[in-house]
């Protein structure tokens, strides 16, 4: 990144992040922390949900973003601030902007999700919609702040940022003082940082996990070299976390403070977003859903009692009910199932009453007729069904072949 400067590069102690705690007195909200008994019954410990999907602008990135900018001179205040973020940054700066009195400009790409264009805006950002990928997003507000004079304010590779959301860390000791794990989502290291420095500063105890989208995963590559590493073009659904390359701030406490750092599938991560949804009541967007992620692959690893970190709750209400729709395929709840029938009145009426005694949900049916594989006097139906889980899929299908109906491949 540009615009590195020697005190940019200076490492974040537990005095910063007490300070900065300070400083949010009345800003950010302390988050609820809310027990999990699905997690806590896979895992076998006491699993607690850190909730900062309910922090305001919906993550913690406010933390953050407004630690940095009440660090701002007078001078710097007054030639404003800009940013570059598809969401929760822009949000978290915006808002924190508004509260101090200093002007924002936020760059978001095209095509960003309206409700996270407009919440930003609502917070009284100058929004400029530029590039397509945050990489181009990025430049543009880098552009800007060289012509204008603004200061940039990098979503996590800065001191301040890392310090504020250490914060998290600390409302975390409070509120589980007996917590043995703590699972953080991890794009730029931000957030994992500061939660670390402060956990290790007082409970050097306590396993910090991170956990990264496999497909945009470039903290094990970067951890294994020794030094921040780019991945090209990364790819999640967690567009929270999807950095392609650790900060330089945050790499260092990393790679001397966090105790592992696990990836999760894109299968893992709707299950995950479906299982808060369902069991926990929490809308949380797909990179707040890692932690639990890595908890439903791997439960009996975690030493408990474990806190995964809900790391924010800003998800696009489009991408959700896609999500959902993958994260119940993923978890067994949906079956498709062709077969073929004789075209005769009354036959697809029965097939339908031979599901329903099978307690299977009819979502859609395709009825076909004119096709050349069929014969004369037979139709092809697929169906799309809606399961209990995977022992549900199996019994209805078995169900099926009882009644004297063969299911094609």
């Amino acid at each position: 990144m540009s615009f590195r400067t020697p005190e940019i590069l200076r490492s974040v102690i537990l005095d910063d992040i007490r300070g900065a705690q300070k400083m949010l007195a009345g800003v950010a909200r302390m988050t609820p922390m809310e027990g999990s008994r699905h997690l806590s019954r896979l895992v076998g410990a006491p699993v607690h949900l850190k909730c900062e999907n309910l922090q305001r602008t919906g993550s913690f990135k406010l933390r953050g973003a407004y630690v940095r900018i009440a660090g701002l001179r007078p001078e710097e205040r007054a030639a404003g601030v800009v940013a570059a973020s598809a969401g929760n940054h822009a949000q978290g700066v915006a808002l924190a902007s508004s509260l101090l009195g200093v002007r924002s400009t936020v760059f978001m790409p095209v095509g960003a999700p309206l409700p996270k264009v407009a919440a930003t805006r609502e917070y009284g950002a100058d929004v400029r919609l530029v590039g397509h990928v945050v990489d181009e997003t990025l430049a543009a507000a880098e552009e800007y702040a060289r012509e204008t004079g603004a200061v940039f304010i990098h979503p996590f590779d800065h001191p301040d940022i890392v310090a504020g959301q250490g914060t998290v860390g600390l409302e975390i000791l409070e509120q589980c003082p007996e917590v043995r794990t703590i699972l953080v989502g991890v794009g730029g290291g931000g957030l994992v940082a500061g939660i670390a420095v402060a956990v290790k500063a007082l409970r050097p105890d306590v396993k910090i996990i991170g956990v990264q989208a496999e497909g945009a995963a470039a903290y094990p590559p970067s951890l294994a070299a020794g030094r921040p590493v780019s991945i090209e073009a990364p790819a999640t659904m967690a567009d929270g976390i999807k950095v392609g390359r650790p900060g330089d701030v945050p790499f260092k406490i990393i790679g001397d403070l966090v105790d592992d750092v696990r990836t999760v599938s894109e299968d893992e991560l709707s299950s995950a977003l479906l299982l808060c949804l369902e069991r926990a009541k929490m809308v949380v967007e797909p990179a707040g859903a890692s932690t639990v992620a890595a908890l439903l692959s791997d439960p009996a690893s975690f030493e408990g009692p474990v806190v995964a970190l809900l790391s924010g709750g800003n998800v696009d209400p489009l991408l959700m009910q896609r999500i959902l729709r993958h994260g119940m395929a993923a978890a067994g709840r949906y079956l498709s199932l062709r077969l073929r029938l004789t075209d005769r009145p009354g036959a697809l009426a029965g097939l339908l009453g031979a599901l329903s005694v099978a307690d299977a949900n009819v979502l859609d049916v395709s009825h076909v007729r004119t096709d050349p594989r069929l014969g004369l006097t037979e139709v092809e139906v697929e169906l799309h069904l809606e399961t209990k889980g995977p022992e549900h899929c199996e019994e209805v299908a078995s169900a099926l072949r009882a009644t004297g109906y063969t299911i094609l491949d």
